[in-house]
């Protein structure tokens, strides 16, 4: 699965529904610099076609935060970036009925195995929100559980990291960017080395 996060301009919706990855992002991290309103999303969901999956993007959101976005309707996943806790995931999943994406920061073996018990639908290991940065992936090894790899991905290192580890799916921001803003040749060249990657495993 391909992600790409961080959408937030009407050339952004054009440039995803033209390369059609499976997932896209929209950050509601106040401090990012890649943040929308909730009524930004809302105008832009309204442009992406259902087989493209929008994913709401928060880092230690309030409950009442998270369920006000989701009832737009313009949100298919949550993806949590902070210190949320499992009993925190589980209010979210019953209160809004969508699936929870949960990032942990690897650092240790101790991150890794957070997130193998992590009770969100789905885990994302990176190296930090937005930092832009590759982790040491070579603490993963096969952990046995399904997860999107995400930070520091970009066109000429992804096909390798998919080659390595082998991850369910891979989430991109600023490694589809120049100048701070989603590149349409960019976009393509990390969906054309994804699959064809994918097509050696």
């Amino acid at each position: 699965m391909i992600k790409f996060c961080g959408i937030r301009r009407q050339e952004d919706v054009d440039y995803v529904n033209e390369v059609k990855p499976d997932l896209v992002g929209f950050v509601f991290w106040p401090k990012s610099k890649r943040c929308i309103t909730i009524e930004q999303a809302v105008e832009l969901a309204d442009r992406i076609p259902d087989e493209i999956g929008t994913v709401g993007v928060f880092l230690d959101a309030t409950l009442e935060e998270i369920i006000e976005v989701a009832s737009t309707g313009a949100i298919d996943y949550i993806q949590l970036h902070g210190n949320e806790s499992d009993r925190y995931i589980y209010m979210i999943k019953t209160y809004t009925g969508l699936p929870v994406i949960k990032a942990f920061v690897i650092k240790s073996q101790e991150d890794i195995e957070k997130a193998l018990n992590s009770m969100a639908d789905y885990i994302m290991l990176d190296s930090g929100p937005g930092t832009g940065e590759t982790f040491d992936w070579s603490v993963l090894g096969d952990l046995g559980r399904p997860y999107f790899l995400a930070g520091g991905l970009n066109p000429t290192n992804v096909g390798g990291a998919i080659a390595k580890l082998q991850p369910m799916g891979v989430d991109t921001s600023s490694g589809i960017e120049t100048d701070g803003c989603k590149d349409l040749e960019k976009m393509k060249a990390f969906k054309e080395e994804v699959i064809k990657a994918s097509e050696t495993i």
